[in-house]
């Protein structure tokens, strides 16, 4: 995906550029790890002593809910999509509403450091294991390909140029986020994040005004480009295409409720809000400001392609190389520098936010640290399993870079998302219905209800009269769940 990088990279910066731009920018994050860490205990770690202020936690969630395959695929996509994912975007607004008004009042009143503590007290031992193992499953792979993709560009852009193999790149950048992280933990990492997330969004401004400039658009002129733009459709009601609205709008009410408010990573800094009421205000902010920043990412794919028009640019067979390919070979130095800032603050942002909320999950939910005591032996483990997640990051990316295949890495990576459906079906289940279920039969719903949604994904158009899924398979997965938990009924 990224190997036409290269190319673009020398044409505007030095190696030797780019090194000092990530240096600087590590200098930054290290700087704040040290100032936020001070005085850190193991507790500190996973909640941030409940004390972090809304405010930044709304505004670093950006960055840990984009991603860097946020950042160029969501503007290259409006040739083909148009704004249809827009659709999704709102979708959002309902789904972070629940969390904020039914999700976050349930973990709050339970006082949770990890998530899936609830599924435990709802249903029972295997559930909550299986609701965690499927959380670390999904992060673990998801993290690992967008740090992978960072890394593709650091290596085409900077350590190719001194013979420095991928493999140590990849170390260095693993360790690098290891050392602001391990301490601090997601205190530390919600002050990154604020830090990340203005570079990221600096990026799309600078670049979105930039290319208004060059196409010599006032603000009005942006908005009546946008109006008679190909591309700027935004609602589509055909029920057989995967763009329809209807799909769309639902899939982004459950993506909303299940990534986020049934994720770890994300609810942990929402429950490092002092109170409540401030972890509500955190959500509903962040919403707002997440549906603004993804309409400018639309925004900015729209100019991109009229600028390529006007300027007679074949586009690239993937879409996701047009935002590189301009912003790095067209648009100045000052576009090019935001650029790989925003890249690698999204990619690092969400790498982060992963790595200490994986931590979190394995020494919470499977070393049952709320039981533990000792200071000294719980700090221990927490270091080693702080480890042992950055070493199986590490091996992931590897066997990305050895499989070598987009199609297959996206293959995986879209498998991880299966894996949210369980979690979707567990905790609705849970919050719908009083009923108990077998514990033990959990497990084996659980890993039978993405294995049948697979399977209704690549015959849909064959047994459905050409229906095509799209993001409401997530839907599909979570209704499976549900339906097979009711199988299992314990009954009085």
């Amino acid at each position: 995906m990224f190997y036409c990088f290269q190319s673009f990279v020398v044409h505007f910066m030095s190696p030797t550029l780019i090194l000092a731009i990530i240096v600087i920018y590590f200098a930054l994050l290290m700087t704040v790890s040290w100032y936020t860490s001070r005085g850190a205990t193991t507790d500190t770690f996973f909640t941030a002593d409940k004390s972090a202020p809304w405010y930044l936690v709304a505004f670093g969630m950006i960055g840990t809910s984009l991603s860097g395959v946020t950042f160029i695929s969501v503007p290259g996509t409006v040739g083909k999509q148009a704004f249809s994912y827009f659709q999704m975007v709102l979708g959002y607004l309902p789904g972070y509403a629940f969390i904020a008004l039914v999700l976050m009042p349930l973990y709050y009143r339970l006082n949770l450091v990890s998530i899936y503590t609830y599924l435990e007290e709802r249903f029972g031992f295997w559930s909550y294991k299986t609701g965690s193992f499927f959380f670390i499953l999904s992060r673990s792979i998801g993290s690992a390909f967008r740090l992978y993709l960072a890394a593709l560009v650091l290596q085409l852009g900077m350590f190719d140029h001194w013979g420095i193999p991928f493999e140590i790149n990849v170390m260095v950048t693993i360790a690098l986020i290891w050392v602001y992280t391990f301490k601090g933990g997601i205190k530390t990492i919600i002050f990154t994040d604020t830090l990340q997330t203005f570079f990221l969004v600096t990026a799309l401004i600078i670049s979105v005004f930039l290319i208004a400039s060059e196409l010599h658009l006032d603000f009005p002129g942006l908005i009546q480009s946008l109006r008679e733009s190909p591309h700027s459709q935004i609602f589509f009601w055909d029920w057989n295409d995967d763009k329809n609205f209807f799909k769309q709008f639902l899939a982004g009410t459950f993506i909303a409720i299940t990534m986020t408010g049934m994720d770890q990573d994300l609810m942990q800094k929402n429950l490092t809000c002092k109170s409540l009421k401030d972890a509500q205000k955190n959500m509903f902010s962040f919403c707002l400001l997440l549906v603004f920043v993804n309409l400018l990412f639309l925004t900015l794919g729209a100019l991109l392609y009229a600028y390529a028009y006007s300027r007679g640019i074949a586009i690239p067979a993937k879409t996701d190389n047009l935002y590189p390919m301009l912003a790095l070979s067209h648009f100045g130095l000052l576009v090019a520098i935001f650029f790989l800032l925003g890249i690698t603050a999204s990619s690092y942002a969400s790498a982060d936010s992963a790595l200490a909320s994986l931590t979190t999950a394995f020494c919470v939910d499977f070393l049952n640290f709320k039981n533990r005591s000792d200071e000294v032996e719980k700090a221990r483990l927490k270091f080693w399993v702080h480890v042992g997640f950055s070493v199986l990051l590490y091996f992931i990316i590897l066997i990305f870079k050895w499989i070598n295949d987009d199609a297959v890495i996206n293959a995986v990576f879209k498998a991880a998302g299966y894996t949210y459906g369980p979690l979707l079906g567990l905790f609705t289940f849970g919050l719908l219905t009083q009923m108990k279920v077998r514990d033990w039969a959990v497990p084996f719903v659980c890993l039978a209800s993405p294995v049948i949604c697979y399977v209704l994904n690549i015959n849909s158009e064959a047994w459905f009269n050409g229906f095509k899924f799209g993001f409401e398979l997530l839907i599909v997965n979570g209704a499976i769940t549900f339906i097979g938990l009711l199988l299992f009924i314990r009954r009085k």
